[in-house]
Order: C-alpha cells, then structure tokens, then sequence
C-alpha cells in the first residue's frame, strides 16, 4: 500500500509540474478590461440601468424571468442594512412609504450613501481585508495601539476617496510628496501583521514572515491572486515564479515600523504635544538632579529594604521579592529598576527626596496622546534573494522589485522601483486585476456571492465569471468614475436585479438553486457586528459616537482561561457599552465570543469573505448574552414609554422598530398570547420580575412581561436576516 501510495502521489506531482510548465497568460483575468455594450433583452421594461440588461440577457437565454421588485418596506430595509449596517427608522419608514415622487428609492440611495455610517459599515468589510485587531497575536498576545488607522479607513469611506488613492495612502502613504499625517497613518495597512513577543525567538524569522504576508494579503486583496503560493517554488497553476514572488517581496522589504503620536486636532490646536515636550523636558532635568544624589538615594533604599518585614515581603510580587533576596552587587539592572521605582513609591522616599513627588506629579499632567503603528521607508535598503524552499535562511540569487511578467509592466522611466512606484502600479488603469476584483467584491457584499464567485482567486483554478462582460463592464465603470466606491455601489444598487425580490421560488429549485444567474436576490443572515448593531438600535440603546479607542461591552466570564496571560477586560460601564459590533476590543488569541459565534472571522490573516452558519449557539446567544439581555429590557423601556398606553399598539410599536413592518394578524394574535401569558407570571413572581425588568420605575411586572415579548422579537430569523 505504501508504494502504491507514493505512485500516486509522485504522478499527482508530475502532473502539478506538468501543469505549472504550462501555465499560460493566455487566462481571462490576464486580460486587458473592455467596456462591453450592454446586450439587448427581451422586455426592456424590466432595465433601470446597464447592469440589468447583462443579468437579463443570460436570463433570457436560460429561458428564466427575473423576480418582482421587492415591496418598499424590504426595499428600505435591505438598503439599509447594506449601506449603513443599521435597521431604517420607523420614521424612516415611514418617509419612504409616503413618498409618492418617481424618484424616491433614488433619494433613499443618496441619503442612506451621505450617512456617516455608510464609512462604518463599509470600513468594516475593509478591516476584514486588513486583518485589523487590537493585540499583536501569537501566544503572548499584547496589546496594540492601531484603533487610528480604522477611524481612517471609516473617514476615507465617508468622504469617498477614490479607490486608487485609498490604495496608494495605505501602501505607501509615507513615501507621497509632504505626506500628511493621516496619509502616514494609512500605512498602518500592512501594520496589522502579527508580533511574536516570546522570549528566544529569532526577530529575523518572525519579521520575513511578516513581509511574507504583506505579499499575500496584497495579493489576495488587490490582485485576487493565490501570490504566496510561490513563496517556496514557482506556482503549480498560474503564470507566477518563485523569481517573481521575491521581486514582489523586495518592493516590502524595505520598510521600517515604527509608532508615532497621532494626536487629535483638538489636542494640535490646544498645543499638548509642545506642553507634552516642555513637562518631559523638566522632567528630564528633575531625573538629573536625583541621579546626581544617586549615593543617598541608594542609601536610604537599602535601609528601607531592611526594615521591611517577612509579612510585607510576602505580599511582594514574586519577581520583586526575589530582587530583595539578591545581593545588591548581583542584581540585574531589571532588579534594580524594579526595587527603585518601589521605593520611589513609599513615603520615605517623598520625605527624603522631594523631586520624587514633583516628578510623579508632572508625569500625571502629561496629555495623553495617542500613537499609532505605520510604515516607513527604510533609509539603508536591505537586499532581497530568493528564499530557496521558502527557508529565509537558505539564500539565493539576488533579485531587485519588479512586478509579474503576465501583468503590465512598470512605466519605462522608472530605473529604481519603490513601494510607492508598486501602489500605483496596482491602481493604473492598464493593470486588469485590481478593478475586477474591487468591483467583483463590491457585487459580494450587496448579492452575497461575487460574480466570480472566489473572489481571492481570480487564477486558473479560480471559479469562471458568471456574467463576464458584466464584470468587465463594472470594472471599466469604477474607472471611468474616477474609483469612486460610493457611485459604483449606487449603479448596483439603484439597478432593477438589486430591487427583486428575495423570496424562493420552486422554478429555479433545480435550474439555478444557488442563484448564480440572479432572478431573484439573496436572502442573507446579518454579520456578527451588525447583528449586535441591529439590536441596539431597535431597543434605543445604540451610541451615536464615532472613532476613538476600542471598547469593552460585556461579556462573559472565564474567556481567558485558555489564553497564556490574561487580558484586561474592564467591562464599560456608560454609553460606551452600547457602541457598535466594530469598535468592539479584539484579542486575537480571544476574540469577543458574541461575535465569534456569529463567524467573526480569525484576523490573523486576510478575510476576503465570511462564512455563515446556523448553529444553536446563535439563538441561545441572542436570548441570553448580556448584551442582549439588555437590549430586550431596553426595547420594552421604549415601547412602554413612546408607544400608545395599549397592548395593540404597544405590539405593533415594538414589532415596527425591529423588522420595519406592521405584524399579520397571526403574529400579533401569537405576541398578545405571549404577552398575557407573562403578565400573569411575573405577576406572581415579583422577585423574578424586579430580576428581568432592569428598573426601579413602574410596575415591575409589566416591565418584565414586555422584556419577554422584546426576546422572543429580537430572536426571530427575520430580525437578523437581510431579505
């Protein structure tokens, strides 16, 4: 068996070299991007723009209609959802349905784009691609401060900038002529790599990796390609050497990663970075003054330490106790640097030296300022070879940036390539890869299945297109339309395959049961963060604050039992704790387990698409994490509070706020049942109601019993579905 195995895999292997000897640039990605002219179809009627005539006319030859326009409740709903990542209002609601003007869905688009939330929601996808987090990974897992860099991805959405600037600030921000610092920040893109912290690992090893994959996730997110796949040879299936892989690799290798101050615009005007230079300048001269005391100060150290008692030892740190009990000629400057600042600490010290206290107390006035981790080009550029076996170690020939043969080249008068010479190669127009697979990934997000439907493999073991004259055309559009996002979302969105209808219909069950063909839209479970969104916002309870440092709402104890050091997790107290899913804290090695259950991915690397699930999980999660306990009680407070003084309306109020639409009267009838059959019981159980009701106000009962009714809506499938 085992040589009949090795046959196998030696023939499996001739094959793969068979085919990579093969590859050829001849594959339809490598293509230069054409502009198509929409195709006529059969009932024009059904066009609102030239997407629809390339989605009818595959339709039409499959002998298939294409689904109704979706009613304006779903319509408002499902833009919503996908444009903000929030339910509409029931004001909102309400704005739409009246709107009697042949252009009102139009208007809706131009509000829901003009939102501030529109940068969170698609700044959001954009993390996934980053493979942001807020610690540096591996098993030590400390923290990182790099929360500046999401608020500029979110503003960068917000004010539409053009896709291909996007990617030059965060590629090489630095290196842009007088860069600012927000251009500077950008870089903290590829920042998001991993830091092992461990004691005896090779600084080397772990930052090669780090270029490594900077490469890879430049390729997968820009490119759409399997790039690290020639890491240690030459790809087995696309035009791609080993050669070729380090050229791509040179042009990220010369980089410094340092942190710097990112101050606020308040704090620049106020001045606190010079108040900040001037108290650490004082400081500094204070430090001089007790060093040029260094004998007393010692002195009296070493008298202290022997007045403590083996009581007060004991209730040391084991690192400081052990520091005591080492001779003052062996111990290690950490040793030193640990019994110094303890005694600094003690009420000797403030008596003896008094600029100990002066000290402390200019270092608590300093303005904190927030930092935050970029790129920088290297002054001294390092050498890039070939990696033989991908083994870092392991050297080969030397190789100088350069870009792969099957794309266009670099511009002729470029003798010294750069970081910034590579980003905007990325983003030329010449260059067919990357507007595909940004328009491609757009389409992903608003009908859940790219038209190329591996969206980081646009290679030749990559899914075909489904529609590609349709791909080449969007492509040549966000071109054309100076890379702008927002309008190339509006063109998807304002077309009439975008508006159908998402119910299932029998007649495609065996034709295009995966809905590749689109003659209807897809029905698609919210993400992790939204679906925690959706419910503070239904119950009233979601912070309208944007940016600033990550939060920490509520979760659950014991989630850092299996983690080698445990985390911080100072759960918040004020409105902090109700803001939205995205500017959650993210541990890496412990991720936030209400996201994780709603397939949060990993961000250790790229994310190109989530995954969705169903599991019980969900639901248990829904009914009972904290967070959504909460947002149950508050739902209830609302409804009580702003709805009519009766059961009826009280339903639909609160049914309204959370799906957008009155209740059938099945539904209503089944939440009144619900309703009585939990008065009566909280009623009878006053301990149990005072529990759920979260309030000291008004009748405990009645506060519980709508608490009840607000699980049950907060829970349905609806609720965190987008139709």
């Amino acid at each position: 068996m085992k040589s009949l195995s090795r046959v196998i895999f030696c023939t499996v292997t001739l094959l793969g070299l068979v085919a990579g000897t093969a590859r050829s640039a001849d594959h339809w990605s490598f293509q230069p991007v054409v502009r198509h002219v929409p195709p006529a179809v059969r009932d024009p009627e059904h066009v609102r723009n030239p997407i629809d005539n390339f989605i009818l006319a595959r339709l039409d030859r499959e002998g298939i209609s294409p689904s109704a326009e979706a009613d304006r409740v779903t319509l408002i709903r499902r833009l919503s959802l996908d444009l903000r990542g929030l339910p509409p209002t029931r004001d909102e609601v309400e704005r739409f349905l009246t709107d009697t003007r042949g252009d009102a869905y139009d208007r809706l688009v131009d509000r829901m784009l003009a939102s501030p939330h529109f940068g969170e929601r698609w700044g959001r996808h954009w993390l996934d691609l980053a493979r942001y987090a807020d610690s540096n990974g591996y098993t030590r897992d400390f923290p990182r401060n790099i929360w500046k860099y999401r608020d500029w991805v979110i503003d960068a959405f917000n004010r539409d900038l053009p896709f291909d600037r996007f990617a030059v600030e965060q590629l090489a921000g630095d290196m842009l002529p007088d860069a600012t610092r927000e251009q500077i920040i950008a870089t903290g893109f590829h920042r998001n790599t991993l830091i092992n912290e461990e004691g005896g690992t090779d600084d080397e090893q772990f930052r090669v990796d780090a270029v490594a994959d900077r490469v890879d996730t430049t390729g997968a997110v820009f490119l759409g390609l399997t790039v690290g796949c020639a890491r240690c040879h030459d790809h087995k299936f696309d035009p791609l050497a080993q050669r070729e892989y380090y050229q791509f690799f040179a042009f990220l290798n010369n980089c410094d990663e340092p942190i710097i101050d990112a101050p606020s615009d308040e704090q620049l005007a106020r001045g606190d970075l010079a108040w900040r230079t001037a108290i650490r300048k004082r400081i500094t001269a204070l430090e001089k003054s007790l060093d040029d005391r260094r004998d007393e100060f010692i002195g009296k150290q070493v008298a202290w330490e022997k007045s403590l008692t083996p009581q007060q030892i004991a209730r040391l740190p084991g690192p400081v106790q052990e520091a005591l009990m080492t001779s003052l000629a062996e111990r290690t400057e950490a040793q030193e640097k640990q019994l110094a600042d303890l005694y600094k600490k003690t009420d000797d010290a403030r008596r003896s030296f008094q600029v100990i206290e002066e000290i402390a107390q200019l270092r608590a006035s300093e303005p904190i300022i927030p930092t935050t981790m970029v790129m920088k080009r290297r002054e001294k550029p390092r050498e890039t070879h070939v990696h033989k076996r991908g083994n870092f170690l392991d050297r080969g020939e030397r190789v100088q940036p350069n870009v792969p043969k099957v794309l266009p080249p670099l511009p002729d008068n470029i003798n010294e390539p750069t970081r910034l010479d590579f980003a905007e190669w990325l983003v030329d127009p010449a260059n067919p890869l990357t507007p595909r697979v940004i328009v491609n990934r757009l389409w992903q997000r608003l009908f859940g299945r790219g038209i190329v439907e591996t969206e980081n493999d646009f290679g030749t073991q990559g899914s075909p297109p489904t529609h590609p004259e349709l791909l080449d055309r969007l492509a040549a559009e966000l071109i054309a339309r100076d890379w702008s996002i927002k309008s190339t979302i509006r063109l998807m969105v304002t077309s009439a395959t975008y508006r159908q209808a998402s119910h299932h219909r029998p007649d495609l069950s065996e034709i295009d049961p995966a809905n590749r063909l689109l003659a209807r839209q897809s029905r698609l479970r919210l993400e992790a963060e939204i679906v925690r969104d959706a419910a503070l916002s239904a119950s009233g309870l979601l912070s309208a604050k944007f940016g600033g440092p990550s939060v920490f709402p509520p979760q659950p104890p014991g989630v850092f039992e299996f983690t080698q050091d445990p985390k911080p997790w100072k759960t918040e107290a004020g409105t902090d704790r109700y803001r939205r899913g995205m500017y959650t804290h993210i541990w890496r090695s412990s991720p936030y387990p209400a996201l994780v259950v709603f397939d949060f991915p990993g961000s250790n690397v790229t994310c190109t698409r989530r995954v969705r699930s169903n599991t019980p999980l969900q639901a248990l999660t829904l009914a009972n994490d904290t967070t959504y306990i909460e947002c149950a009680q508050g739902l209830a407070r609302r409804t009580l509070v702003s709805a009519d003084a009766d059961d009826d309306a009280r339903i639909r109020y609160a049914f309204q706020c959370c799906l957008s639409r009155e209740p059938t009267p099945d539904e209503h009838a089944r939440l009144a049942t619900l309703l009585d059959r939990q008065r009566n019981n909280y009623r009878a159980d006053r301990k149990a109601a005072e529990a759920l009701s979260a309030t000291n106000h008004g009748d405990p009962a009645e506060q519980a019993a709508w608490t009840a009714v607000s699980r049950v809506i907060l829970n349905l499938d609806e609720f965190i579905t987008r139709e």
